[in-house]
């Protein structure tokens, strides 16, 4: 496809990981930075050291601090940002916008409104933006993909030309980017996968075993398919990848933030102490508030959820909190 010039807002691993890919196929591309510091060094020196420890970026990546600057003419925009800062960030760029094509890279849900964020950028833009709101999630962790290790990932929108698109934007001989329709199962299964990352965390942690990391998996894509099945999602998308791919990597894989918090939580550690220490957010810890108010709200069944959120948010022991879910009435493996 023809170069496009896209603006990046975010330059921590993810937003630099994304900017980088669409570098390196070929499009003009600018990452808007809070730091002046990580703008200067991105774009002096192709490198996020802050972030992207030994990673050497694309050389024509550039950065800055100047929202104007990454978003005048940009026929993309990409909100690669913590999820509590896409509703900021988003009416920031506002008036620079000229009707762009939005890709939202952030997953979680807004505590107070429990919007997803594609709602949360629609609400703000207006709804005349909505067909041009893309959602990109899946199974992908930004230091691998940085090392151009093979990945799959989902573009979903409620249009298939936006869908397309981006889809084109990213797609490379390492990068493999499949379209969907499914926003909503999309957005849940990319937000709700990071709570079920903390307790798979948890577990580990405690050193329960293979047998209970493989329950939390499973019994955690029935809780986020049991919630987001209540908003219209397909059971098929969250048996996908932006679904059970994203689960399982980030219950597994020792590049996740929300994997690794959970296993100082359950080595005895007290979530303040392990985020004291993250640079970077740890988007399960918000989104375990979220979620519990948005099930309790609608009368959702989750208990892994409401295990975590007793052990973040009321102070109950993890062991503790594995005996209430294990003490719990028995029930048939599927219930709505």
């Amino acid at each position: 496809m023809n170069p496009r010039r896209i603006g990046v807002l975010g330059g921590g691993s993810w937003g630099t990981a994304l900017a980088d890919v669409l570098a390196r196929n070929g499009h003009g591309t600018c990452i808007w930075a809070r730091g002046s510091a990580i703008a200067s060094e991105i774009r002096e020196r192709s490198t996020n050291a802050k972030y992207l420890p030994g990673v050497t970026l694309a050389e024509s990546l550039t950065a800055t601090t100047d929202l104007q600057e990454v978003l005048d003419g940009a026929e993309c925009v990409l909100l690669a940002c913590p999820s509590h800062a896409v509703r900021e960030v988003t009416e920031a760029a506002s008036p620079h916008l000229d009707n762009p094509i939005l890709i939202s890279a952030a997953k979680g849900i807004e505590i107070g409104t429990d919007m997803r964020m594609s709602e949360v950028i629609a609400e703000v833009l207006g709804p005349a933006i909505e067909n041009k709101i893309v959602v990109f999630s899946g199974p992908s962790f930004a230091n691998e993909l940085l090392r151009r290790l093979p990945t799959a990932v989902v573009a979903a929108a409620s249009s298939a030309e936006s869908a397309g698109e981006v889809q084109r934007l990213f797609q490379n001989p390492y990068l493999r980017v499949y379209t969907q329709s499914d926003v909503v199962g999309v957005e849940f299964g990319g937000s709700l996968k990071n709570i079920i990352a903390l307790a798979a965390g948890i577990s580990d942690g405690l050193q329960l075993g293979s047998n209970a990391r493989a329950a939390l998996i499973t019994r955690g894509l029935a809780e986020i398919t049991r919630l987001a099945g209540r908003f219209g999602a397909e059971e098929t998308t969250l048996a996908g990848l932006a679904g059970l791919g994203d689960l399982v990597l980030t219950c597994t894989g020792d590049l996740s933030r929300n994997r690794t918090v959970g296993v100082a939580i359950g080595g005895g550690r007290s979530l303040d102490d392990v985020l004291a220490e993250m640079e970077q957010v740890v988007e399960g810890v918000r989104t375990t508030k979220a979620a519990h108010e948005l099930a309790g709200r609608l009368g959702v069944e989750m208990p892994l959820v409401e295990g975590v959120y007793s052990i973040l948010y009321e102070g109950v022991e993890p062991r503790e909190a594995l005996a209430r879910l294990m003490a719990r009435e028995p029930k048939p493996e599927r219930w709505s």
